[in-house]
């Protein structure tokens, strides 16, 4: 499903298990309580997802945009998010544990600790 166009689309709750989504556009798409673990989302576009509750365990988000996306209570333990575009991005109360943060943009980002990520 690399390159995919599933802007939009309803994958809620659906089981994408190691799924190879590589640049596909997920722009807007509801992917509350999806399983996306171990999925590639490399620069995938998940602007403005709905990624509530989402278990996204060791998920590979390298230099996606996130921007504006709803992650509020997902499990992105282990998640590699290094150079991700999270400006905007609602992550309170996820779980970041252990998670790859390096060169993320988290510009006005809800953080799980209900502050503002700094710009």
């Amino acid at each position: 499903m690399s390159f995919a166009d599933l802007s939009e689309a309803d994958l809620s709750e659906a089981n994408l298990l190691g799924a190879n989504l590589q640049k596909a556009n997920l722009k807007d798409a509801n992917l509350r309580g999806a399983i996306l673990s171990s999925a590639n989302l490399i620069d995938a576009n998940l602007a403005g997802a709905n990624l509530s509750g989402a278990i996204m365990h060791s998920a590979t988000m390298r230099q996606a945009n996130l921007e504006k996306a709803d992650l509020s209570w997902a499990d992105l333990y282990q998640a590699y998010l290094e150079k991700a575009k999270l400006n905007g991005a609602n992550l309170s109360n996820a779980n970041l544990n252990q998670a790859k943060l390096e060169e993320t943009d988290l510009c006005g980002a809800t953080l799980p600790n209900g502050k503002k990520g700094d710009c």
